[in-house]
């Protein structure tokens, strides 16, 4: 079944390659303004040959896996808090529900005004997008966790934080781990938002000088790029949630009879 799908896959890859490279050479749209396929894989070959690219290509990242990690460390840490402390999550249910639906973008001017083009301006858009991902997957495995389990190891003089580690972590920890997934998917987004509207160092970057100085191909084949690393991010964040989550049901198939 793997197999097939992997031909299926494939077969529809080189169908929509061939789609774009039919379309402008038929004259439905203009190659100026959405160049053949085979014009972007030269600029794509082009563009990873010279030493700019690769720079762009780590400032992205570094921006990603920065904004990333903050935001996962908080994200966890405060959600366990919010959770566990007595009442804390309903004196701050208000303000989390006021602050999570702020789009991100809106906080360009704040940035700028900041930090300017700065490697810390596209680590405040990417921390404040991804923070909630996490945030709210963890309050969500918190409130999941078996009233039974936790009466029980407090009967058993279970800690607070021996509770934390071996009742509310081990339900949380699915949840956390899709937290973690979406939450990757959102800082690249931002961090490319970031550099295009901002002008911080990066792809985004790139492709607003491409698109400015009309360098279509080169703007189609840094957008592939940034395509490609979303691929790669996703299939690497489902990679650790499988690895981490080894022992848990849904990745191992077994079904509760």
């Amino acid at each position: 079944m793997k197999g097939a799908d992997v031909l299926l896959g494939a077969a529809g890859l080189a169908a929509f390659l061939a789609l774009g490279e039919a379309v402008p050479r038929l004259g439905l749209v203009k190659e100026a303004y959405f160049p053949p396929t085979s014009r972007i894989a030269d600029a794509l070959g082009q563009e990873v040959t010279e030493g700019a690219f690769w720079t762009a290509l780590g400032d992205t990242l570094t921006g990603w896996a920065l904004g990333l990690a903050i935001a996962v460390g908080a994200g966890v840490v405060v959600g366990v808090l919010v959770s566990v402390v007595p009442y804390l999550r309903e004196a701050t249910a208000s303000t989390i529900e006021f602050l999570r639906p702020i789009p991100s973008v809106a906080l360009i001017p704040l940035a700028v005004l900041l930090y300017g083009t700065e490697l810390r301006s596209v680590l405040l858009l990417v921390v404040y997008a991804s923070f909630w991902q996490v945030l709210v997957q963890v309050l969500y495995g918190v409130r999941d966790v078996d009233p039974v389990a936790e009466e029980t190891a407090r009967s058993y003089g279970l800690g607070a934080w021996a509770r934390i580690r071996h009742v509310l972590w081990p339900t949380a920890l699915p949840y956390v781990m899709t937290g973690v997934r979406l939450a990757a998917a959102v800082a690249l987004i931002l961090a490319v938002t970031a550099e295009l509207v901002i002008g911080a160092p990066g792809l985004g970057s790139r492709i607003a000088v491409a698109q400015t100085s009309q360098a279509v191909p080169e703007m189609y084949a840094l957008v592939v790029v940034t395509g490609l690393l979303g691929l790669l991010i996703n299939v690497g964040a489902r990679t650790v949630e499988r690895r981490a989550l080894a022992w848990h049901q849904s990745v191992r198939g077994e079904v509760t009879v």
